[in-house]
């Protein structure tokens, strides 16, 4: 199951005379990744290289910044996936310490910098979430409420109008069981409504 972590971690290496400054964090998009990075650069001003991975659905991303090709960002973002992990953005400022690591040793250095800091970091489980709208007669909106909540739904809206409409959430592993219970008690008066595309 996928995780994500709840707030932000930092790590700090030293190998042979280079600090490798990682931190993961909880990150939406790339556009907000690149913020983030922007900003350590601003921080840091005299180091050698911003290395980051994202991973966030379809905007993942690995950079190495100017590092050998594959020897930061890839082994950054190889982690993350390792652990399961989404949402995340893995970053890594690195100072120079005078001695060169090799491909190898670079790559041991950003996989080892992240994968501590995430020893450190606290998980949870994403749990993907469906979203339902549906209308029924006034007279069953006390057994909607009832099964509702005994399902753990959030609910999101009533509105009061010719019927009562509900929107409400709940985990997507629970929608098609509670659906059918609905539909069961509601004796076929309870009205589904698509979701609307955006």
């Amino acid at each position: 199951m996928p995780q994500t972590i709840i707030v932000p971690v930092q790590h700090e290496l030293l190998i042979k005379k280079s600090r490798f400054i990682a931190c993961v964090q909880p990150m939406a998009d790339r556009a907000a990744a690149q913020k983030v990075v922007a900003h350590l650069w601003a921080q840091h001003p005299q180091a050698a290289h911003v290395c980051w991975a994202l991973l966030a659905g379809g905007q993942s991303a690995a950079v190495d910044d100017g590092e050998p090709s594959g020897t930061a960002g890839r082994p950054m973002l190889d982690v993350l996936r390792h652990q399961d992990l989404e949402g995340v953005l893995a970053t890594v400022v690195r100072y120079f310490g005078g001695v060169k690591l090799g491909a190898g040793g670079l790559v041991r250095a950003y996989t080892d910098s992240v994968a501590q800091a995430l020893l450190k970091a606290e998980k949870i489980a994403i749990i993907k979430q469906r979203f339902l709208t549906c209308t029924a007669p006034y007279a069953l909106e006390g057994m909607i409420r009832r099964e509702l909540e005994a399902a753990g739904a959030t609910l999101e809206n009533v509105a009061h109008g010719d019927d009562v409409r509900f929107e409400f959430s709940l985990p997507d592993s629970e929608a098609e069981i509670l659906i059918v219970r609905l539909n069961e008690s509601g004796h076929g008066r309870i009205t589904w409504i698509a979701a609307e595309l955006e």
